[in-house]
């Protein structure tokens, strides 16, 4: 039966389930609080770019827009990690022709996925309406435009509406929920490392960078005008290297010519970005009641959250559309029942992958420049090239396959005992006791596919 369907949020994960929900034949009216942002730039230095891996791949796939996107994906092939001393080198992110992951436009990819939704002929996008609650007993939904209070009828709604969603705290207030804000130290800003004066990229184009410096660092990805899209993650208080010292031009640059000099000197207008940009604070966002009845159901940020580490925000987001809309279709007649099985099965995923983005902090900060990782590492790809089947880095679970997320870090931590047990003592892979290794890897189960 059709149903008449409310979104709160056109972002990716908002624009794809309105896609998937008008294919299953409903009408389905979303409700974005921004401008539309395929006529309006609405970046305010965050979020300007994204990272797509083979999750957010499958499910474009699904609904048949990827050809749309490729041209808008730029291919990186490994982390290309910069020391102290401006020296470079690149750590590959698998061993097989597959194993990269792709910059990829916020508005790019969020255009694209508009598009389709309303070229279903079934979904309608009205923007600038912020959400201010849903009250479950009048069956109503407060937005705010501009001055304006505006209060929209509503039969179901979906809250596909951020971290900060309005729809989740009205939902958790009628189920009686719980949500868990577990909030980083760091903050971030965003920068632009701008291209060369023929348009060409300054620093290796295929590649996702990073300044290790243990407490804090600085990423770039590539953007497709020849620019990079930089993001430091710096404390946010404190004395030392925090955002709370960094207040000065001078002292911007005195920060930026100690520890990122290559970078600072590619960036003309450094402490006028940094200046101009926000601050941004980062936080996992956990959920326990992510519905209420047959009548609203969390999705995205609003229900699991994660810190930007592991590149999965928006990629856990798209998987778990395609996994609601599962549920949905096999439960066409008691959405409260398919609501509840989506919760139990996607939860346990969700908080794995909001634990293994805050190890993955520590692996880019800190672990990248460690010898032991990089050796334990090393090992491992040779160990996937040995046993495919069986053995694949916790990365490559993560990010080149649909491996539910709790199984990949259950089995990355049996892996990783059996990578400190083969490395104890030695100082490369070449001293490796393959014997030892069969017979280690011989009692893992095989992965699933």
């Amino acid at each position: 039966m059709s149903k008449h369907l409310t979104i709160i949020g056109a972002g990716p994960a908002g624009s794809m389930l309105s896609v998937l929900l008008a294919r299953q034949g409903h009408t389905v009216t979303v409700y974005e609080s921004r401008p539309d942002m395929r006529i309006t730039d609405i970046s305010a230095g965050r979020s300007i770019n994204l990272a797509l891996a083979t999750r957010g791949i499958e499910a474009l796939k699904a609904i048949g827009v990827m050809e749309e996107v490729e041209p808008s994906l730029i291919p990186m092939y490994g982390r290309m990690i910069h020391d102290e001393d401006g020296q470079t080198s690149l750590q590959t992110y698998g061993s097989r022709p597959h194993e990269y992951i792709s910059s990829v436009s916020r508005t790019a990819l969020n255009s694209v996925l508009l598009d389709a939704a309303e070229a279903t002929g079934r979904v309608t996008i009205h923007f600038d309406m912020r959400c201010r609650g849903v009250d479950f007993d009048q069956n109503l939904l407060t937005f705010t435009r501009g001055e304006e209070t505006v209060e929209v009828p509503f039969v179901m709604v979906f809250g596909t509406d951020g971290s900060a969603s309005a729809v989740r705290e009205s939902v958790l207030e009628a189920n009686g929920g719980q949500l868990t804000l577990e909030p980083l130290v760091h903050g971030y800003k965003e920068l632009t490392l701008p291209a060369g004066p023929h348009g060409e990229f300054l620093i290796e184009r295929a590649a996702l960078h990073i300044w290790p410096h243990k407490d804090f660092m600085l990423i770039a990805l590539p953007d497709p005008d020849g620019s990079f899209t930089v993001t430091i993650y710096l404390p946010v208080e404190g004395p030392g290297n925090t955002f709370e010292q960094l207040v000065t031009d001078e002292q911007v640059t005195d920060f930026f010519a100690q520890h990122f000099a290559d970078f600072a000197a590619l960036a003309p207008d450094l402490t006028a970005q940094f200046a101009a940009n926000p601050l941004g604070l980062l936080a996992t966002v956990r959920t326990t009641g992510w519905a209420f009845q047959d009548r609203a159901v969390l999705l995205g940020d609003a229900s699991h959250g994660v810190v930007p580490f592991h590149g999965q925000g928006m990629n856990a987001a798209f998987e778990s559309c395609i996994e609601l809309d599962r549920f949905l279709k096999e439960h066409p007649d008691d959405w409260a029942t398919a609501f509840a099985a989506f919760e139990q099965s996607r939860k346990p995923d969700t908080d794995a992958i909001a634990d293994m983005a805050v190890d993955n902090y520590v692996e880019m900060s800190t672990s990248v420049v460690d010898e032991r990782y990089v050796l334990k590492r090393a090992l491992a790809l040779e160990m996937e090239k040995r046993w495919p089947e069986t053995f694949v880095p916790r990365y490559g679970m993560v990010m080149f396959s649909t491996v539910p997320y709790a199984v990949a870090q259950s089995r990355a931590r049996a892996q990783g005992k059996i990578l400190d047990q083969l490395t104890a003592g030695i100082a490369t892979v070449d001293e490796v006791c393959w014997e030892t290794a069969a017979a280690l890897v011989a009692d893992l189960e095989p992965l699933p596919s």
